[in-house]
């Protein structure tokens, strides 16, 4: 990732959030049977994808925020990405045409319940998809690289903090592409849940 104006750079990451708040609320036209089914029983249900994501932002929501009260850095005119950042970002980025790309498993930390609760797990998420944007507006005021974030694979892996809000946020892109998909498969599968009227999310 070249050198790209911070403000811009921020700005683009809001836009995005904003984009899955838009999508996760679509999944209310859905009961929570449609939202409990598994295309089989190697793949998730909707409920478990939002848990997943849930699961990576009570971590990383907490951590940036604690990081973020503790800062007294000035930020940059500029933000470059530095090489860790990018290649986890790139690893979880959407490829062309919205496919998911290499599948790749769950650290088992992250891995959801068989049968989480749908309607308190969406609720969640719109509330950690809240906090998301109020720690990108207070990081218009910090220094994206110099400010650094443990992963949760492992508290001596860090990354900066700008790497931080590009993986957390491209991460959730590339699950709101395989809602879409479990919504299309699980609608064929079983028709008699989709009540006419319905629709699958389609992500922009």
């Amino acid at each position: 990732m070249k050198k790209v104006d911070t403000h811009l750079f921020i700005e683009s990451l809001i836009e995005k959030v904003r984009s899955t708040i838009f999508e996760v609320q679509q999944l209310s036209h859905f009961n929570t049977t449609v939202l409990s089914l598994q295309p089989n029983r190697q793949s998730w249900s909707v409920a478990q994808v939002i848990q997943h994501l849930n699961i990576y932002n009570e971590y990383y929501i907490p951590t940036i925020e604690n990081k973020l009260h503790l800062h007294n850095t000035k930020p940059l005119p500029k933000f470059t990405s530095g090489w860790l950042g990018n290649y986890f970002t790139h690893l979880m980025e959407p490829k062309s045409g919205n496919n998911i790309g290499k599948k790749m498993k769950a650290m088992k930390s992250a891995i959801p319940q068989q049968q989480p609760n749908a309607a308190k797990e969406i609720s969640a998420f719109i509330q950690n998809q809240h906090q998301l944007l109020q720690l990108l507006q207070v990081a218009t005021n910090a220094n994206l690289q110099t400010i650094r974030i443990p992963t949760s694979l492992n508290k001596w892996v860090t990354l900066n903090l700008g790497d931080t809000f590009r993986f957390l946020i491209a991460h959730q892109e590339r699950h709101f592409i395989q809602i879409k998909n479990t919504l299309s498969i699980t609608s064929q599968q079983n028709k008699q849940y989709y009540p006419s009227g319905s629709h699958v999310v389609h992500h922009q």
